[in-house]
């Protein structure tokens, strides 16, 4: 189940936090739940991607990007993204995580977001997002003038123009191994 206290929770919580620009990081901090661990004890791969969810919803309400899609009857979605696993989240463990907006393209917003144990980093995740309408994908420069921003994009790291040329060459729709 969506854990929708956690995500109410967020939302109160940095209500009153002061906004932050497009590409500006949102730093929250959570704890793996017993809900949150697999049959090893430890986070829960899918879960982390919900967590990580925590870490995007107040960064969209920070940054207006939540006000903007209200006022004008969009949806956000999100198109793909690419997890790297590196260190274990056992249970009751602390964590710290980053969330920020790294730049767009024609068709998506590109964000980034890690969570830290201390110094070290458990995982890192690459995720596009595109906001929606009953017309379909909204480009990003129109919803990023709406909400006041510069409409530019800084240039994506190579990483991430390394990852976006990959996944564009993956086959769609699949074969369903038959």
């Amino acid at each position: 189940m969506y854990p929708y206290a956690r995500m109410f929770k967020e939302i109160w919580k940095f209500r009153n936090a002061p906004p932050l620009p497009i590409l500006g990081t949102h730093v929250s901090h959570h704890i793996c739940w017993p809900q949150d661990i697999d049959p090893w004890r430890e986070l829960n791969n899918g879960r982390t991607l919900t967590l990580y969810d925590l870490g995007r919803i107040p960064l969209g309400q920070r940054t207006g990007l939540h006000a903007v899609t209200k006022a004008n009857g969009w949806g956000i979605a999100v198109a793909g993204n690419s997890t790297r696993y590196r260190r274990r989240v056992r249970l009751f463990d602390r964590i710290e995580m980053h969330s920020r907006c790294i730049g767009w393209d024609q068709r998506f917003l590109y964000m980034e977001q890690s969570m830290w144990k201390g110094a070290e980093c458990t995982s890192h995740m690459l995720l596009r997002s595109a906001v929606t309408s009953g017309a379909g994908i909204v480009p990003p420069e129109r919803v990023l003038a709406a909400m006041g921003q510069p409409v530019q994009s800084p240039v994506l790291p190579d990483w991430v123009q390394a990852w976006i040329a990959g996944d564009a060459g993956r086959p769609w729709p699949p074969l369903r191994g038959e």
